[in-house]
């Protein structure tokens, strides 16, 4: 399409729907770069990615280097000739890389720019309460998600709405963006604005840093509507987490996947459990009580509370602070 030849990047299923998208409408993919095949699972067997895998589905040459610096991918880089590179969720750039094509690098993130830079902005606007977030496009720069914007589209959050469904929404939402985008760079039809913020800006910045074990265990101190907007934000993956210590004293990890809120002035004791032992399990947390409606403890399969409650008796157990 008018000479334009594509260098797409990225690994996982949040880029098939760009990469889709591009294919779809007929543009000259020249190259797929994704992450190396890597051992996965209980067994360790070999796994692709959801972008290699599409790839091969449609016969695109596919790189997939180690070393994003090395001479030799930089030289197959340069063989494919490429007048635009196209990032989706993939790893950080050398400027040896972004600064290849002519048209230059331009890349998709999950959020409204300049908020939520990082790794995981749809799980932290969700964790954060927003009720609006959505996908931009930019040239690369030096510093990540700091570079020129392209466009953007604003969307809301709905609500109950998990990190899993939003990240489904976007997907599909940031493909037509991408193609946008690419549409506009090819016809000359862009004007990138500067991520240039005052003082007062950078102060109300949010940002997505990357998820571990410590942002993701609940505090039951907090308020029960963070709690719920945290357990929202980490399913399905990785999950909110706590500890529950057994009758028989094993402490073991409970995921949480999908609860609700309800306010209560009832004083008891933060991480306390009510249970029905039928329909309900609830957790105390500083303003109310967190019920919970889709967990899997450790040991188990994931599953509703109903059905968990059939067998395992609660008498006696308690959260681990």
């Amino acid at each position: 399409m008018k000479n334009i030849r594509i260098v797409f990047m990225g690994t996982p299923e949040f880029a098939v729907a760009s990469l889709n998208i591009l294919v779809k409408n007929n543009y000259d993919i020249v190259g797929v770069i994704t992450a190396p095949d890597k051992p996965a699972g209980r067994g360790k067997k070999i796994k692709q990615s959801a972008v290699k895998e599409y790839a091969l589905k449609h016969n695109l040459n596919i790189l997939q280097p180690s070393n994003l610096k090395s001479l030799e991918f930089i030289n197959q880089l340069k063989a494919l000739n490429a007048n635009l590179q196209i990032v989706v969720a993939f790893r950080m750039l050398p400027e040896v890389v972004w600064n290849m094509p002519s048209l230059g690098t331009f890349n998709l993130h999950a959020s409204l720019l300049p908020q939520y830079r990082g790794a995981a902005p749809i799980n932290w606007a969700i964790i954060n309460g927003e009720n609006k977030t959505g996908v931009t496009t930019f040239f690369l720069d030096h510093e990540i998600d700091t570079g020129n914007i392209i466009s953007f589209i604003e969307v809301n959050i709905l609500n109950n709405e998990t990190a899993g469904d939003l990240h489904d929404r976007l997907m599909e939402i940031g493909g037509q963006l991408v193609l946008k985008t690419t549409k506009d760079i090819v016809e000359g039809e862009i004007e990138p604005i500067a991520q240039k913020e005052t003082l007062k800006q950078e102060a109300n910045l949010k940002h997505a840093p990357k998820l571990n074990k410590e942002n993701c265990r609940i505090n039951w101190e907090e308020k029960g509507e963070n709690i719920n907007n945290l357990i929202r934000g980490l399913s399905p993956y990785p999950a909110a987490y706590t500890f529950l210590l057994t009758p028989d004293q094993k402490k073991l990890n409970l995921k949480i996947y999908k609860s609700h809120f309800e306010s209560s002035k009832r004083v008891e004791k933060t991480g306390s459990l009510e249970s029905d032992q039928k329909t309900y399990l609830k957790v105390k947390c500083s303003d109310g009580w967190v019920f919970l409606e889709e967990i899997r403890l450790e040991g188990k399969k994931q599953m509703k509370i109903f059905d968990f409650l059939r067998g395992f008796k609660f008498k006696n157990s308690h959260i681990v602070k």
